[in-house]
């Protein structure tokens, strides 16, 4: 696997955000017909991974510590410091996109596209939840689940509330907003949550640190009981092609979980904390941080490693012969990673939370009314 710079996509005032990448990373997004999506709350960024012309685009949007996110091929929607974001997917802006712009004294000039989008997500709602921490997210019944960490425990919006609680574990008694067992990661399967990840039962505020380093639990959410104990720091549990897999993050871990006996077997361990997981074929996706000696991470297998040992980005491993087919590697400026996500159908993505002349100018209206819209306006 050759390394090569990527080309970086990134504000005037953004941070140094390097990134190099193994030469057939972009061929395998093309092939696959796919891009990334990656948060990193520590950077405070949505990275979005696009091929184009051979090479990596890595394309930043800002947000307030932006981590967990729900992806689906018309609709995204993410969770940061205090908000949920949800965004659909508006075609017909690609165009504008595309355009080239002059400057104006009110706007900068805009350069046309050098590669064609093929979405464009505008925002539609923002909901305010306050800091609960939000960790990984799910579309259920067509509606954001979300890991509340704070207070221990799966909500949804409410129309009236901040958060509307859904599930919290048997070992959680009240709702507080201690983060008591760092509640953090969910498996959907057959449209509801199946499972949770949980760095340690207890009901004490902070009380999972205690037992940090394999202290961790997997939780079935219909019956409440702990399908799995001991795992160290597990994150990201997924339900795919019939197996459960999980990371193993304290120790760099990738694996299956036996949902029957709770026994974890390893595929393969990876040079960095792993957090952030999803599939498209035979391939995984798997986010690592490079994570520091703190009083979070202190003890930790990981965090053991030499420094020069650890690093960040994005690791594609197939889960089929369990080897490192590509990377991208994240450098200066981005140290964490917490969500990874596959955007199915969409080589050229792009997501829109800034550019208000764009946003003010751009609508989506029921078919009923659309009718009655000139043909020249209708785009």
């Amino acid at each position: 696997m050759n390394e090569t710079d990527s080309i970086t996509d990134i504000e005037p005032t953004s941070n140094s955000l390097r990134s190099v990448h193994t030469s057939n990373l972009p061929e395998i997004l093309s092939q696959l017909g796919i891009s990334l999506m990656v948060t990193t709350y520590q950077a405070g960024k949505l990275v979005m991974l696009r091929a184009e012309n051979g090479v990596l685009n890595t394309h930043f949007r800002l947000f307030d510590k932006p981590m967990g996110m729900a992806v689906q091929p018309n609709r995204i929607a993410i969770g940061s410091e205090m908000q949920v974001w949800e965004f659909h997917n508006i075609p017909a802006v690609c165009e504008k996109l595309d355009t080239a712009r002059e400057a104006t004294d009110d706007l900068p000039a805009r350069q046309a596209s050098p590669h064609p989008h093929d979405a464009c997500f505008l925002p539609r709602v923002s909901h305010f939840t306050g800091d609960i921490d939000i960790h990984e997210m799910a579309w259920i019944d067509d509606d954001v689940v979300f890991v509340n960490t704070r207070f221990s425990c799966l909500a949804r919006r409410s129309g009236t509330f901040n958060f509307e609680p859904v599930w919290r574990p048997s070992f959680i008694t009240k709702y507080i907003p201690g983060d008591c067992c760092h509640l953090n990661g969910m498996a959907t399967r057959d449209g509801k949550v199946d499972c949770v990840t949980a760095l340690g039962e207890t009901d004490e505020p902070g009380g999972w640190r205690a037992n940090k380093k394999d202290g961790g639990l997997l939780i079935d959410v219909a019956s409440n009981e702990i399908v799995a104990r001991g795992l160290s720091m597990p994150h990201s549990p997924r339900w795919y092609n019939g197996n459960l897999y999980l990371l193993h993050s304290g120790t760099g871990g990738f694996g299956v979980i036996d949902p029957v006996t709770g026994a974890y077997e390893s595929i393969i361990e990876l040079p960095g904390f792993t957090r952030g997981l999803s599939f498209c074929g035979p391939l995984a996706f798997i986010g690592l941080s490079q994570v520091r000696e703190t009083s979070v991470f202190g003890g930790v297998p990981i965090a053991e490693r030499e420094l020069a040992e650890r690093t960040c980005g994005v690791w594609v491993v197939n889960i089929e012969s369990g080897q490192i087919v590509a990377f991208v590697k994240f450098e200066d400026a981005v140290q964490e990673i917490f969500a990874v996500e596959v955007l199915h159908g969409s080589t050229y993505p792009e997501l829109v939370n800034e550019d208000c002349e764009l946003l003010a100018g751009s609508y989506e209206l029921p078919d009923a009314a659309l009718a009655d819209v000139p043909a020249e306006l209708r785009r």
